[in-house]
């Protein structure tokens, strides 16, 4: 973002209010897939206006789920710190299904891996996975790409499923922490 929303003028900061919430509707309503003038249209502003805070749609989607993406990374960090990984692994990946049933639009960024803060959330969790190797039981052959392929997978179907119940979104939670257990 080029200049920060507490300096600018009162109509800039309704217009920039106007663009996230439209961005954020969209984004739930039809996913990543929304086009910036999409996002114009419905905030009732021009192309340029959303263009100049935000050069990019990618700096539009680091916008919108930039705030969940950092309490996400806190998480994890604080999983990876913990004594125990496996059960660190255990109660944090049923948390993590729960906070992206409750955000569609964080979790389309989640699965799509695109932006630098889902592959770091990524590759943290697969360290999670890695570490909890040691202290519970975890297939050998687990690794940061099973990450990838089956707790993303998960969440891209609940996604194309349009499901909505966290209930459920925690059962697959357990599904992925199974497919990742030894045994």
């Amino acid at each position: 973002m080029t200049t920060s929303p507490a300096a600018r003028r009162s109509d800039a900061r309704r217009n920039h209010a106007r663009v996230i919430a439209a961005a954020r509707e969209l984004f739930t309503e039809h996913g990543l897939g929304v086009t910036v003038p999409q996002v114009a249209e419905r905030a009732g502003v021009g192309k340029a206006t959303v263009y100049r805070s935000y050069p990019s749609k990618q700096d539009l989607v680091i916008a919108v789920v930039g705030a969940q993406f950092g309490t996400l990374d806190a998480a994890t960090r604080q999983a990876l710190e913990g004594d125990d990984p496996y059960a660190e692994l255990v109660s944090y990946l049923p948390h993590l299904f729960e906070v992206l049933a409750a955000d569609r639009v964080l979790a389309d960024a989640f699965f799509a891996g695109e932006l630098p803060q889902a592959a770091e959330l990524l590759d943290l969790i697969g360290e999670l996975l890695e570490r909890a190797k040691a202290f519970g039981p975890i297939r050998p052959d687990a690794g940061r790409t099973d990450v990838r392929v089956i707790l993303c997978g998960a969440v891209r179907q609940l996604i194309t499923l349009d499901e909505r119940d966290p209930a459920s979104w925690r059962r697959y939670a357990g599904l992925v922490l199974n497919a990742f257990r030894a045994g």
